[in-house]
């Protein structure tokens, strides 16, 4: 997005101001200094963001929000540091915090960054003359942070790809989806989890919108057959971004921090599902190449991320581009017995970072849909087998359970079912 002017960014409209509740204040109330026609004299103890106080400032007439904003990601930034830690060691902890408060703390958002200017990491500036607006706007507030992945994606910039169905038709903004009490860490939800915003419910939930798309919601086969199986953007999401080798250091010529990455690309890959919980129980979804290499801290410290195979570098996805029709829900072909192009097969991930991608790694494409429709069906005797117990009896005989075939040996028991359908 394009600068403010210097004037735009501090200029106040006193008529829009004055009308609303904040504008009844003085503005020493909450900035501090004095009243004073000298400008030196005036900016005397001056606050420049009140919010960033917000016990102080806020919470007289926000007390939820308040109390718990503090624990909400866009305040703590738990999920840089889940990350971060898990590649890590604590004895590098110094050095990292050191390369954090350079270069990711300003992502930390205040209750003015979001409701009164724009990010600081934008050059900041008010949105209307100081009047504070209840929605964000999404353009100068939320997709001026995320923008070159969910911005761009959800608004339709990536050249040659469309916006997302509920931007482009539906004209929803973020907070349809994302509400201020998620924003705001007033739920159980991710956005005030202790790790990331993966952990915890799944939320928002597309089938809470769509109710018919649920396993046994509807008659659409795609949907029944698939089931928890596949996430909700493996078949309607389509290309979207992913990045390689990210570097930070501070510039020898201005002495600021500064990043710079090796690539940026399109991608649209399906993996399995490296976060699979009781709220994520899908066994396939899409997967992004998140920009993290072994030296990316180099700059603060030698080997500061010793523990780099410890979490995958692609990762779980949910790409803000969704649409009703895509290329791989076109035909069932695309993926079953197809020649695995648009899986993350191992020939895709690059030999220095296939250890950390084991989990995510498709090492068994789906079968032909005539292997399926051909497959022996499970007596109805199996209801009560659990299903990761099927290689237990096939694979050795024991119980004269028929061996499986040869070709069957990359099998995991998660595959089973997908072709043998319990018997009616």
């Amino acid at each position: 997005m394009a600068p403010l002017e210097p004037w735009e960014k501090v200029i106040v409209d006193l008529d829009a101001f004055s009308q609303t509740t904040h504008g009844k204040q003085s503005c020493t109330d909450c900035h501090g200094g004095v009243q004073s026609p000298e400008k030196d004299a005036a900016h005397e103890g001056l606050i420049a963001s009140p919010s960033s106080m917000p016990e102080k400032y806020c919470a007289e007439c926000h007390q939820e929000q308040v109390a718990t904003y503090p624990t909400a990601l866009h305040s703590t930034q738990q999920g840089y540091w889940t990350a971060i830690n898990a590649r890590s060691v604590p004895e590098n902890h110094p050095a990292l915090e050191g390369m954090f408060n350079n270069h990711c703390a300003t992502c930390h958002t205040t209750c003015g960054e979001c409701h009164v200017s724009q990010p600081k990491n934008v050059g900041g500036g008010l949105f209307t003359g100081h009047v504070f607006e209840k929605t964000p706007p999404m353009t100068r507030s939320c997709t001026a942070c995320h923008g070159s992945r969910v911005g761009n994606e959800f608004l339709g910039k990536n050249e040659g790809f469309p916006g997302d169905v509920h931007f482009r038709e539906g004209r929803m903004n973020c907070v349809k989806c994302h509400d201020g009490a998620d924003l705001h860490g007033s739920t159980s939800d991710a956005m005030s989890a202790d790790a990331n915003r993966y952990v915890g419910m799944e939320e928002p939930k597309c089938v809470d919108c769509h109710p018919t798309a649920a396993p046994g919601g509807d008659s659409n086969p795609m949907h029944q057959s698939h089931g928890n199986l596949l996430s909700c953007q493996v078949c309607h999401s389509i290309t979207y971004t992913s990045c390689d080798g990210c570097h930070v250091a501070i510039s020898e010529k201005s002495g600021k921090p500064f990043f710079e990455t090796q690539a940026t690309y399109s991608t649209f890959l399906i993996g399995r599902n490296p976060i699979q919980t009781e709220e994520r129980p899908y066994l396939y979804v899409p997967v992004r190449h998140v920009p993290v290499d072994p030296d990316s801290y180099k700059y603060y410290g030698d080997n500061l991320l010793p523990n780099f195979n410890a979490l995958p570098t692609w990762v779980y996805a949910t790409p803000h581009n969704i649409q009703k029709n895509t290329p791989q829900n076109a035909s069932c072909a695309v993926c079953h017995g197809s020649d695995g192009t648009i899986f993350l097969t191992a020939d895709k991930v690059k030999a220095e970072e296939l250890e950390a991608n084991q989990s995510v790694i498709v090492n068994t494409l789906p079968p032909a849909l005539e292997s399926i429709a051909s497959a022996p069906a499970m007596p109805a005797s199996h209801l009560e087998h659990v299903s990761n117990s099927c290689t237990a009896c096939h694979a050795t005989g024991i119980r004269n359970a028929p061996v499986f075939p040869e070709n069957h040996a990359a099998y995991q028991d998660v595959n089973c079912s997908g072709c043998h359908k319990l018997q009616q």
